[in-house]
C-alpha cells in the first residue's frame, strides 16, 4: 500500500504579490528527479546546514521509499515545472513526543525572499493543527542567524542550546538551538498575516 494521501487538500495554487503562480502539492514517488535537481542546485553554504547529504541519490531514494504522510508530511512548491521549495513536518505517532512536530523548510537560492518559505511554513503549521499537534519545534545551528530571527519574528522561543552538538557537512561542530511554539497560537498568527515583505497569498 502507498502512503495515505490528502486528496481533498492538494494541490493548492497561490499567487504571490508579483503575480507568480505557486503550486503546492505532496511529494510522491515520481519526484526523485525534481528533488535531486533541486538539492544539487543549492549553494554549498545552504546545503552545509542540512541534516543529510541531499546530493546523494540514495538519500532521496530512501525518502521516496519510506513515504508515510503520518510520519513525515512533505509539501513541495513548484513554479511551473520547477521545484523551488521543500517543506516537511516530522511527527511521531507514539511516545512522549507524539504531540510535537518538527518543521524543516528549504527554498532555492533564486526564489528566497519572495514568500515561498512563508507559504510553506504557513501550510505546515496548518497541517500541524489539523493533525492535532500542540507544539511545533524548529532546530537550527547557532550560525543560522537569519533563520533564527525569522522564527523569532513568528513568536518561536528558544528553549535550549546544546553546545558542539551537530556536525555540518564539512565535519565542523556547531551549537544547536532548539526553538518551539504552540501550534494553535502560531496558526492564528499566520492566518492574520496577509502581507509578509512582498508576499500576497491568493488561493485558486
Amino acid at each position: 500500500m502507498g502512503p495515505k494521501t490528502e486528496d481533498t487538500e492538494y494541490p493548492k495554487v497561490y499567487h504571490l504579490k508579483d503575480g507568480t503562480e505557486v503550486t503546492l502539492r505532496l511529494m510522491t514517488k515520481d519526484d526523485f528527479d525534481s528533488l535531486l535537481t533541486f538539492f544539487r542546485k543549492l549553494p554549498e553554504e545552504d546545503r552545509m546546514f542540512l541534516k543529510e547529504d541531499v546530493t546523494d541519490p540514495s538519500v532521496i531514494q530512501t525518502w521516496i521509499r519510506r513515504l508515510d504522510y503520518d510520519s513525515v508530511f512533505p509539501i513541495l512548491a513548484f513554479i511551473g515545472d520547477e521545484l523551488v521549495g521543500d517543506g516537511t513536518l516530522h511527527m511521531q505517532s507514539h511516545g512522549w513526543m507524539r504531540h510535537v512536530g518538527e518543521v524543516r523548510i528549504v527554498v532555492s537560492k533564486d526564489h528566497q525572499r519572495q514568500g515561498i518559505g512563508f507559504l510553506l511554513a504557513r501550510e505546515l503549521f496548518y497541517t500541524a493543527t489539523r493533525k492535532g499537534l500542540s507544539k511545533i519545534e524548529a532546530l537550527a545551528m547557532e550560525d543560522q542567524i537569519g533563520a533564527i530571527k525569522s522564527l523569532q519574528r513568528l513568536g518561536f522561543k528558544q528553549e535550549g542550546l546544546l553546545r558542539d552538538y551537530v556536525l555540518d557537512m564539512k565535519g565542523k561542530k556547531h551549537n544547536l538551538i532548539i526553538l518551539t511554539h504552540s501550534s494553535d497560537e502560531l496558526w492564528k498568527k499566520m492566518e492574520d498575516i496577509v502581507i509578509d515583505h512582498d508576499l500576497f497569498l491568493e488561493r485558486h
